[in-house]
């Protein structure tokens, strides 16, 4: 029994840390966050993704953000690569579809802030400046708050699984 969970384990583990692997996305939960079932089978796996962060699911615009990640990926086939893993036990992990990093998709069209790292702009820093400029997306109304200033402020949604 014991060297069966061992091999388990050992069978499990490049998808679950550092790893690269397509999948089929099957849920998205928020919009940064989605499950992907890998190809050959296997259990689901839930995914924070890298570089962004997406209005939480109950402040302004957290709606139309998670509509537009489910409609960008949701049942398509997708490139994971995962880094680790966050406190709530999610993968953490760039998500390519069509060959398109999709946190990119996100930031470039006013869904998602980009990421900053110590106060300075992360790796889509650029790209949240130009959405701004051409007020797309969430960037379209005044006062978008960060969502983390806006866990906060309000706390965390409550869970919509």
């Amino acid at each position: 029994m014991k060297r069966r969970l061992v091999l388990l384990l050992l069978a499990i583990a490049p998808a679950l840390h550092a790893a690269s692997f397509h999948a089929t996305v099957t849920y998205v939960t928020d919009g940064d966050t989605l499950w992907v079932r890998p190809d050959g089978g296997g259990r689901t796996i839930e995914l924070r993704l890298l570089d962004v962060d997406a209005p939480e699911s109950c402040q302004p615009f957290g709606a139309q953000a998670t509509q537009a990640l489910r409609a960008r990926v949701l049942h398509a086939a997708v490139r994971v690569r995962t880094r680790g893993s966050d406190s709530y036990g999610r993968q953490l992990a760039h998500v390519e579809h069509r060959r398109e990093d999709v946190g990119r998709w996100l930031v470039a069209n006013g869904y998602a802030w980009a990421m900053r790292f110590h106060g300075r702009p992360g790796k889509h820093g650029a790209l949240e400046e130009q959405a701004r400029r051409e007020r797309k997306g969430l960037w379209a109304s005044p006062g978008a708050l960060e969502p983390r200033l806006f866990r906060q402020r309000f706390g965390s949604c409550p869970a919509a699984r």
